[in-house]
């Protein structure tokens, strides 16, 4: 009964369930995004906050520039955690999908609608020999016709809905903040400082601006719009964190 719980010859080939019905490679594509950079999304009322982690790697590294958070379009954006190499090549699947939904029907893409494409190509890398999953999840958050939606995809092809949801390495810690201070009817400015909160539970030394990134999407513009360093600080101060 060994062979049932070791994955044996059964991970080295995507498309071959073990005898228990696992996919090996799916779950060590997973395991990459457990290690990765945390990463949330916050859906309220007022509209959709996507917070990341900032890790630079040199003091040389350019502050401005975005790791872990995309624009897809006006109104949607993607948080991701795992490779950045591949959440690269979905992120520009997603804005693909979004420009051709607004040439062919004149209107923008629904959150859901486009998580759930994303997911179909995500699950196509799951079912054909030669190739390996894509090593990233990604939150898509966004504002459309029927408000904030924050929906997550991972390297399976599954898509969720949520009213917030965190990933990454310190996403167990997060969720339990999210969980104890969600509130439904909370405001954007609320949200935001609710983020803030959560990445002073995870971010060791002292919470800086420099350490996040934070992007709103309001629901009366609908529009992607990023955080300042300036702001940021004045979210820190508004969460009481020294």
């Amino acid at each position: 009964m060994a062979m049932f719980s070791q994955p044996g010859a059964y991970d080295r080939a995507i498309t071959i369930f073990s005898p228990d019905g696992r996919l090996f490679q799916v779950e060590y594509a997973l395991e990459t995004v457990k290690r990765g950079s945390t990463v949330l999304g916050i859906a309220c009322p007022g509209g959709v906050v996507l917070a990341a982690e900032e890790r630079p790697t040199s003091k040389l590294q350019d502050p401005s520039f975005m790791w872990k958070i995309f624009q897809i379009d006006d109104h949607i954006g993607a948080a991701i955690s795992g490779l950045s190499s591949d959440a690269r090549i979905l992120v520009d699947h997603a804005r693909i999908h979004a420009q051709s939904n607004k040439l062919t029907y004149d209107e923008p893409i629904d959150v859901e609608v486009l998580s759930k494409r994303v997911g179909d190509t995500e699950q196509l890398y799951t079912q054909h020999g030669g190739v390996r999953p894509f090593g990233v999840s990604i939150i898509f958050g966004g504002v459309d016709k029927s408000g904030g939606k924050v929906l997550q995809t991972d390297p399976s092809g599954a898509c969720w809905g949520y009213k917030a949801v965190a990933i990454g390495a310190g996403s167990d810690t997060v969720k339990e903040v999210l969980e104890a201070k969600y509130k439904d009817e909370m405001g954007l400015d609320e949200a935001v400082v609710l983020a803030v909160e959560c990445f002073a539970k995870i971010i060791e030394g002292k919470l800086e601006p420099q350490k996040m990134k934070i992007v709103t999407i309001p629901s009366d513009t609908k529009k992607f719009t990023r955080l300042s360093n300036e702001d940021l600080a004045g979210y820190i101060a508004k969460a009481g964190i020294a």
